[in-house]
């Protein structure tokens, strides 16, 4: 084989791989309602002759964190890093092996566990989040991440990140999207992890925030967290915070819960194009199945809701071919 046909073979061969690739954009996704409602959405809203076209500097799209692009079952995974922070501490406290709900975490009572008020859960975020500075805190967390295993995958929960997810994500920035984090979830906590398992910058990340102080210690200039809440980033917040911190209201919207119920009907309630989109956890063999019977990710109020305002279900076992990242 010449030079000539040896490159013009290279070339059909490259164009043909690309066609397929451009073609489906969502490899891991079954050819269903809802991947097609994706990819026609993306299409209408970046050909500039299409009646629905999104100017590149609107195209903002926004993601809940747990439930929607990682696991958060059994508990969501800060609260298991907050639970073995305190085993962590309890040396230096001798009174939790008397004192609730600290007993009940040392001794790994799950029924005691299993029905902790707020009072209690404030408690252990507050004595596992604060008194230190953010620096260290970020430290603590990153290499509890590096250890850290799910109890019933036994591998870290950073592999335990929806590939799906992590396509849609990919394929929207391909497309002039931004895409951002707006979660429950500390801030802190997740932009330790969120530009290596999902290409989000710290910067694109939103989230719960703790007081901070800046404060100088032996010289140095820190930042100290405090132990009360700055802003909790969930339900009525998410809007909110998106509007404080992002100043665009968003086109599209995925999230998993009642949690996002209020992040959903802002953004399909907006002018234009709109989609918002509802990860239904579905898969009890692969995953975990829950909606309306669970205290983690409960999905009851957004899952009615979801009929009224055309919000779209991606049902997890019928709609995805694979689930995990790795």
């Amino acid at each position: 084989m010449n030079l000539k046909i040896r490159l013009l073979t290279y070339g059909a061969l490259l164009f043909f791989s690309t066609t397929i690739f451009a073609n489906d954009p969502l490899p891991s996704w079954n050819d269903g309602n809802a991947k097609q409602t994706i990819i026609h959405f993306v299409s209408t809203t970046t050909q500039q002759n299409s009646k629905n076209y999104v100017a590149e500097n609107k195209r903002i799209a926004v993601f809940d964190n747990d439930g929607t692009l990682w696991v958060e079952h059994p508990i969501y995974v800060q609260f298991a890093f907050a639970l073995d922070r305190i085993k962590v501490l309890a040396p230096e406290h001798p009174e939790w092996k008397s004192q609730q709900p600290f007993k009940a975490i040392i001794e790994n009572d799950v029924n005691k566990l299993a029905h902790l008020n707020e009072s209690e859960i404030y408690q252990i975020v507050m004595i596992t989040h604060a008194g230190i500075t953010s620096d260290a805190f970020n430290e603590i967390v990153r290499n509890w991440l590096k250890t850290a295993q799910h109890p019933r995958f036994k591998v870290a929960y950073t592999k335990l990140v929806y590939q799906p997810m992590i396509e849609l994500m990919d394929y929207l920035r391909a497309n002039g999207f931004k895409t951002f984090i707006v979660s429950g979830g500390g801030v802190e906590f997740m932009r330790t992890f969120t530009e290596q398992s999902y290409d989000v910058p710290p910067w694109q990340v939103i989230g719960s925030t703790i007081k901070l102080a800046y404060q100088e210690q032996k010289g140095k200039h820190v930042l100290m967290r405090l132990p009360h809440m700055e802003f909790i980033d969930d339900k009525s917040g998410k809007p909110i915070a998106i509007e404080t911190d992002i100043g665009i209201r968003p086109i599209a919207a995925f999230g998993n819960s009642d949690g996002d119920y209020q992040m959903l009907a802002w953004t399909s309630e907006g002018t234009g194009p709109k989609l918002a989109m509802i990860v239904h956890h579905t898969d009890a063999q692969r995953e975990y199945k829950y909606d309306r019977d669970t205290m983690v990710g409960k999905l009851d109020k957004a899952l009615d809701a979801a009929k009224t305002h055309g919000w779209v279900l991606i049902n997890m076992k019928e709609d995805w071919k694979h689930i995990w990242k790795d």
